[in-house]
């Protein structure tokens, strides 16, 4: 028997590579699942089942209302994007795919597989996955840029307990701004034609993802819904307080629910929840009940997207059983009403 040696070239080269893949994967829900543990510990059950307890029929309707009017504003915001860059997209399609994806987001590590295939699927559809897959990491992009810059509005004119490090926050951002921007122009001016070509693509691509009306309009109402739900979470979890004093900490929270390390979007959310409420004057309590309850309404609002899902699975098979028996007249295989002359499917 002789020994393979893998050259470092082949696959036995790219082990390490995929194990700090595989790593870098876990680490999301570890790290959610590690949050979600310490707070347990530290607050017990109560919390959570406080929030889940004060959810009432008609909060479940209006949850699923709100969520009704975010996808189809993400699915516009989407099918703006995607024009631009070249793929078309239908709004009633862009709207189930957006419904399956974020049901995705909601019930599987990480919270971003939902939209990555979303991507990989559209642009299966048009031809080009990396461009399907573009066209969603720039729409994404466009709504978490539009929540900062609104985050940012909130946090100056509201009382909060971060209040204080946002005009920082502000300025290290338009820093950052203004020194990628000069980064581009200097790097067309002076780093090789192909390369110049690229940096070229990506502003245009930016400017048309980023910057159309549309796209803004859109990601404003987007962010609008999701306030409105957590408003809605914080009612039903039993925590008074103005829209004046709880929106500012509605955006922060907003914002932790970024953060990819979660499970199904739960871990830093319910964290940063109970110490921006216990920051503010509430209770570490209170703040991870009303993050349920809004982790609860968000779970319901795009629970439509199970469906959908589960049609396009059941279509998928019909097609792939229709094509494996497909019907047969006189020895001829019948693909769209008609056959070649040699007999072979035509399709």
């Amino acid at each position: 028997m002789t020994a393979q040696i893998a050259h470092p070239g082949t696959a036995a080269g790219e082990v390490p590579r995929d194990r700090h893949r595989r790593a870098w994967a876990a680490a999301g829900p570890v790290g959610g699942a590690l949050v979600l543990a310490v707070l347990v510990w530290l607050l017990g059950t109560g919390p959570f089942l406080a929030g889940v307890r004060g959810l009432r029929p008609g909060t479940l309707l209006a949850a699923v209302a709100v969520g009704a009017v975010t996808t189809v504003c993400s699915a516009w915001r989407w099918r703006v994007v995607a024009r631009a860059l070249g793929a078309g997209l239908a709004l009633p399609a862009a709207t189930a795919a957006y419904y399956g994806s974020q049901f995705l987001n909601c019930t599987l590590p990480g919270g971003v597989l939902g939209d990555l295939h979303r991507g990989l699927r559209h642009g299966a559809d048009c031809g080009d996955p990396v461009r399907g897959v573009r066209a969603v990491a720039w729409e994404r992009t466009a709504g978490q840029l539009v929540l900062a810059v609104l985050a940012l509005g909130v946090l100056l004119a509201l009382p909060s307990p971060v209040q204080g490090a946002v005009p920082v926050l502000a300025a290290v951002a338009a820093g950052a701004a203004v020194a990628v921007a000069a980064t581009g122009r200097v790097a067309v001016r002076w780093v090789p034609a192909g390369l110049a070509r690229a940096v070229r693509t990506v502003a245009g691509e930016a400017r048309a993802g980023l910057l159309a009306p549309a796209v803004l309009t859109s990601s404003a109402l987007v962010c609008a819904g999701h306030l409105g739900l957590f408003l809605l979470a914080a009612g039903a979890a039993g925590v008074p307080g103005s829209p004046a004093r709880l929106l500012p900490l509605a955006v922060v929270v907003l914002i932790a629910a970024a953060i990819p390390f979660n499970v199904g979007g739960w871990g830093p959310r319910e964290g940063v929840a109970a110490w921006v409420f216990a920051a503010a004057g509430y209770t570490a309590a209170e703040g991870a009940a009303v993050a349920t309850a809004f982790g609860v309404l968000t779970l319901v609002s795009v629970l439509p997207g199970a469906v959908v899902l589960l049609v396009h699975r059941r279509r998928r098979r019909s097609a792939e059983r229709s094509a494996r028996t497909g019907p047969s007249v006189q020895g001829h295989h019948v693909v769209h009403g008609g056959v070649r002359e040699d007999g072979a499917a035509r399709g």
